[in-house]
């Protein structure tokens, strides 16, 4: 027997490891069993020359810029658009709506590209939101607003997903933080761009042209994606691929996800939590969850949320971050503009331009970020202080008043985007440092599903928050405004104080929910262990226990069995002090 040092394995007698073989053998198996499906996919690893990678980057995060501009301009035009569809008492679905599609659709997008290919999947999202955008700006009434903004929720949702996705094929893990900080910077700067652009739009145009002004742009980046966007293609037929889609999956989920976000958007406030239709969707949507468990666990081939990835500790806990940092961030861009303008009476394009300093805030510490975690390969110590200060930004809300002065209330706000910054793209990088290379695309698309959904949960609790404690606060002759939480009408001599006060009280409460939530995002940040950002396919295995399936399959740690000999890869360790002996004298 040889042992080979170089790039052949090293060939140990069957002797020498004895008492290791038959683990090892069970540890094949047990990989082949859980990778048979997986390895039926096509890899769609991509390292790109630098001049593919700027033009790839490029695509990507125009798409996310377009993406995000829908996303939070529209939250400084719910007024208007509120006043124009007659919809003052039921604007809130708009929001709901986009959120309530963009989640349903998350974790569809994950496998969806693993077996479609990302760019076919990527430039049906682009196209979508373009549509839905010019339908948006066409809309007659209410009901067709809604059901439009549902539908640029699906695709805002898939070009979020795969400009995650597709840097994850086209770097390498140690570069990724710093790419996915540029890309994420467009989060910020769409964030910045939307609202003043919306508020431009209703100023001295119409809201309908904000919409129409982003269905062009939609278009070209879709084109532009089909032309310049490297992709491999999937070697399996359209036909072979529908196959593959874990469709139990897709309709337990979505049955789900719909029939439990609908009562908890509209309960309280648009039907009672005690009727019959709530108690109804409640029940339905818990066992279909439950169901999709079951599904994705036991019958699906390809599941769209492998319940494997939940026996991390580290990425249990990221993911629950993701949830309540989406809460939390959602509620933060639709109601500080309600505060500004409905508590302060500021114009729209003043309540825009007051959040620039958060967004250009967060915009440049993602970038600087994401460079920081590529250069010392370390991603814990940001996310903890990114948490610390989301934190106290949002505590210091809490110093807001009707009078506050606009320079004092900026400082909250460049904090905040000092946080928020520090952890979305940074939070990505280490779960993506704690999963294996094959789950990159359902692990990107669960954390968005957790993120969306928090998002959807954030926005119908503050909804609901606010019209409580306007009912509470409001004088009796103006009850009646508590159904219209997103704008306030037009009183003859100005808004009586007592109104403004009323709201003022009623964005504190909103304010105070915020806070504990993520609070606990920053405790839940000491226990993510940092690991750098080594791939974890390259990490020899401790354990080959079940629980350790996942990690082992992709840590890629290959074992051959031929006659009586065990095969070992280079990188592998021989732990066992007479093996090495042996391999010594061979």
């Amino acid at each position: 027997m040889l042992c080979f040092v170089a790039s052949s394995p090293i060939a140990v007698p069957h002797h020498a490891i004895a008492g290791h073989d038959c683990l090892a053998a069970a540890a094949v198996a047990i990989m082949t069993q859980l990778t048979k499906a997986e390895q039926a996919l096509h890899d769609q690893s991509n390292l790109l020359p630098r001049r593919q990678l700027v033009s790839c980057l490029g695509i990507m995060s125009l798409a996310l810029l377009i993406s995000f501009i829908d996303q939070n301009g529209i939250s400084t035009a719910l007024p208007t658009i509120a006043a124009d569809l007659d919809a003052r008492a039921t604007i809130s679905w708009a929001g709901t709506a986009s959120l309530l599609a963009n989640t349903t659709f998350q974790m569809l997008y994950g496998r969806a590209s693993d077996i479609f290919g990302r760019k076919a999947v990527f430039i049906s999202a682009i196209l979508l939101l373009a549509l839905a955008d010019l339908l948006c700006g066409l809309s007659a009434n209410a009901a067709m607003f809604y059901v439009f903004r549902g539908v640029a929720g699906i695709g805002g949702g898939g070009i979020t997903n795969l400009a995650m996705i597709i840097v994850s094929d086209v770097v390498t893990l140690e570069q990724r933080g710093k790419y996915q900080g540029i890309i994420g910077s467009m989060v910020g700067l769409g964030s910045v761009t939307g609202p003043f652009l919306a508020a431009a739009f209703v100023a001295r145009s119409t809201w309908r042209g904000f919409f129409w002004m982003l269905a062009p742009l939609g278009a070209i980046n879709g084109l532009l994606a089909y032309r310049y966007l490297p992709s491999k293609e999937p070697e399996a037929t359209f036909r072979e691929s529908v196959g593959k889609v874990d469709w139990m999956g897709v309709l337990t989920s979505s049955i789900g996800t719909i029939f439990l976000l609908i009562p908890i958007s509209g309960g309280g406030a648009y039907f009672p939590w005690a009727s019959p239709m709530v108690i109804a969707m409640l029940a339905i949507g818990g066992v279909s969850l439950i169901l999709f468990v079951l599904v994705e666990w036991k019958l699906a081939k390809l599941p769209m949320m492998p319940v494997t990835v939940y026996r991390d500790p580290v990425v249990v806990v990221l993911l629950i971050q993701s949830f309540l940092l989406g809460l939390v961030y959602q509620c933060m861009v639709y109601y500080l503009p309600l505060y500004l303008q409905n508590a302060h009476q500021f114009s729209i394009i003043v309540s825009a331009s007051l959040l620039i300093p958060m967004f250009v805030t967060q915009a440049t510490v993602s970038t600087l970020t994401g460079l920081w975690i590529s250069r010392y390969k370390r991603y814990g110590i940001v996310i903890q202080v990114g948490f610390a200060m989301w934190t106290l930004g949002t505590g210091l809300t809490l110093l807001y008043r009707r009078t506050t002065d606009p320079g004092v209330i900026v400082v909250p706000l460049i904090v905040m985007g000092i946080g928020v910054g520090c952890v979305f793209q940074p939070t990505l990088v280490a779960l993506q440092a704690h999963s294996a290379k094959s789950r990159r695309a359902v692990i990107i698309s669960n954390r968005n599903f957790n993120r969306c959904a928090g998002g959807a949960c954030g926005l119908a609790i503050s909804a609901a928050v606010l019209q409580a404690r306007l009912r509470a606060t409001l004088p009796p002759e103006y009850k009646y405004l508590a159904d219209s939480t997103y704008a306030l009408p037009d009183f003859n001599g100005g808004v009586p104080p007592a109104v403004l006060d009323a709201y003022m009280a009623a964005s504190h409460a909103v304010f105070i929910v915020q806070i504990p939530l993520i609070g606990l995002c920053f405790l839940g940040s000491i226990f993510v262990k940092d690991r750098g950002l080594a791939p974890k396919d390259e990490q020899p295995s401790e354990s080959l226990g079940q629980g350790d399936v996942e990690s082992e399959t992709a840590r890629g740690t290959e074992l051959e069995m031929s006659g009586d000999e065990v095969h070992v890869q280079p990188d592998q360790k021989v732990d066992d002090n007479a093996t090495r002996r042996d391999a010594e004298k061979a």
